[in-house]
């Protein structure tokens, strides 16, 4: 398509959102969005937040049309396009039916090419004139802006902060640096570095969620009053959710490091017994080297707890080096994590915190996500133990309605009157009750040899007075 001569030149940010471009392409004119997305047919609606409002990773996917008409807006070659924009030549099925007229469908960006974070917006007014907000695709290893010291956000979180301040924390920006040694490492181990850093990230993540009942932890608490302002007191709950990552990243950097060190595995090895197996010890020679490389020599009992990443990650090392099998459904591959190791997104734990606020008589939410799944089961067990009293006490219940006492443990009053009422029922004397109906007594029961009397009672209406049974008698 020829570029109009009256049209602005506007050019990608590498890995940019096709959504975020045109988006700027409509600030550069001063009108809204929905003035320029007129221009395409939509196949459905753009994605939102369950809440209501515009997600900001959503994304565009266009037919062939669609992209020939953006490339006109754009005034750039369509390779440039194709380079920048990692959506370009994404298709889907729905846009085939549209192949003449200009066709676009909206989508997730997290389900298109990977993790979308928010730009820094000094680095979009340097490269382009305007300070703009910008949506990229970027791995979670690249969130520091090192320039301007900035961790940029998540863009699929329901929350209004595009970054966090990092200049007060030096340490964090320098671990970007020192990343790019780790990944080098990780590449000529051919483990992969989005992998190691997956499950560092994991690891880290496990003593995030415990780290409130550690005493000996200061540097976290700072880092996290730093990057809120200067105090997260006033909505904790939410601060660690957001500034997790960027608070534990030059742990995570570190953690990525050791593991891929081949002597702190071989310290996994002798932890293990080497040829004469045995169980782990708690405070291992690898724990401790750990928790030494980290600047925090007391962490050695508390880094590989029981069912965590990093003990998946040792056990597998020594499997490995046994030459054994590891277990039904599971790979002795040390860089593969468990759906149930991965760490919790700061969308999701949002969301989770927004219903836990908004339930009736929520009160305050148990910080972590540990500590939220502790406070379930032990509500579930309570739970459980009041069904079985209750159970209990039902039966019990029953089985005294069923029980009567023997005949002599009664007291002997009792059974002389048991004996009279008895009698008086079956000679007939006194007055007894007769149906209502036609029938003779209730149960039957008469005289013998006076069938008579059992005559004159139904003749009587159903009762005999006492004044008439003597005179029978």
């Amino acid at each position: 398509m020829t570029h109009h001569s009256g049209l602005m030149r506007t050019t990608p940010l590498l890995r940019e959102t096709t959504s975020s471009l045109i988006c700027r392409i409509v600030s550069r004119y001063g009108m809204e969005p929905k003035v320029l997305r007129a221009c395409w047919k939509w196949r459905n609606y753009p994605p939102g937040h369950g809440g209501g409002g515009a997600r900001a990773d959503a994304e565009v996917l266009l037919n062939t049309a669609g992209r020939q008409l953006l490339v006109g807006m754009c005034g750039v070659e369509e390779a440039v396009l194709a380079r920048a924009l990692p959506s370009w030549a994404k298709e889907d099925a729905k846009l085939r039916a549209k192949a003449g007229d200009p066709a676009g469908l909206w989508r997730i960006g997290g389900a298109v090419a990977g993790p979308v974070a928010f730009g820094c917006r000094l680095c979009t007014a340097r490269r382009t004139g305007t300070a703009v907000r910008a949506v990229r695709y970027a791995p979670r290893w690249e969130r520091v802006c090192v320039r301007h010291g900035r961790w940029l956000l998540d863009a699929d979180a329901n929350q209004p902060l595009e970054h966090l301040d990092l200049r007060g924390l030096p340490e964090v920006v320098e671990a970007q640096r020192q990343w790019a040694k780790v990944a080098r490492r990780a590449v000529r181990a051919g483990a992969g570095p989005e992998r190691v850093f997956v499950l560092a990230r994991a690891v880290v993540a496990r003593w995030w969620e415990q780290g409130f009942g550690w005493e000996r932890e200061t540097v976290w608490p700072r880092r996290l009053h730093q990057v809120a302002g200067g105090d997260a007191g006033g909505d904790l709950e939410r601060w660690r959710i957001v500034g997790r990552d960027a608070v534990v990243f030059p742990e995570v950097v570190a953690v990525a490091d050791a593991l891929l060190d081949p002597g702190m595995a071989e310290l996994v090895w002798v932890d293990s017994g080497a040829g004469r197996p045995r169980a782990l010890p708690t405070d291992g020679m690898f724990c401790r080297r750990l928790g030494e490389r980290l600047g925090r020599t007391w962490l050695g009992p508390l880094a590989a707890d029981h069912g965590g990443p990093l003990i998946a990650w040792m056990g597998s090392i020594i499997r490995l080096r046994r030459g054994a099998g590891g277990p039904p459904g599971y790979d002795n591959d040390p860089w593969w994590l468990r759906q149930e190791h991965q760490a919790a997104t700061m969308a999701g734990q949002l969301r989770v915190l927004g219903k836990e606020k908004k339930a009736p008589g929520s009160g305050t939410m148990v910080a972590g996500r540990g500590a939220r799944r502790a406070a379930q089961a032990d509500h579930q067990h309570c739970r459980q133990r009041r069904r079985a009293a209750a159970a209990a006490a039902w039966g019990e219940q029953r089985a005294g309605r069923r029980r009567r006492p023997a005949a002599a443990a009664r007291p002997r009053s009792q059974r002389r009157l048991d004996r009279e009422r008895l009698e008086t029922h079956r000679g007939g004397g006194g007055e007894r009750r007769r149906a209502p109906s036609r029938g003779g007594p209730v149960g039957g029961h008469a005289r013998r040899g006076a069938p008579e009397d059992a005559h004159r009672g139904r003749a009587g209406g159903g009762r005999l007075s006492t004044v008439r049974q003597e005179e029978v008698g």
